[in-house]
């Protein structure tokens, strides 16, 4: 399922995926792959996804109704 949140979120913060990429320590294909829902990233990862873009685990990466 993509991630069309953590693609929003990304563009609303002016980031490019190369940018996020950059900042979380990840390649862009990584970001990419992620964002399409061909991958499914660590809790670290998320984590810091999150710090950088300046949200919450659940903001991003949880599915509403998901307990």
């Amino acid at each position: 399922m993509k991630n069309l949140k953590l693609k929003s979120a990304r563009v609303l913060k002016d980031m490019s995926q190369e940018g996020l990429a950059k900042a979380v320590g990840v390649s862009r294909q990584t970001i990419s792959a992620i964002e399409k829902g061909d991958y499914n990233p660590t809790i670290n990862l998320c984590i810091a996804i999150c710090k950088v873009l300046g949200l919450t685990l659940n903001d991003l990466f949880w599915e509403e109704g998901t307990p």
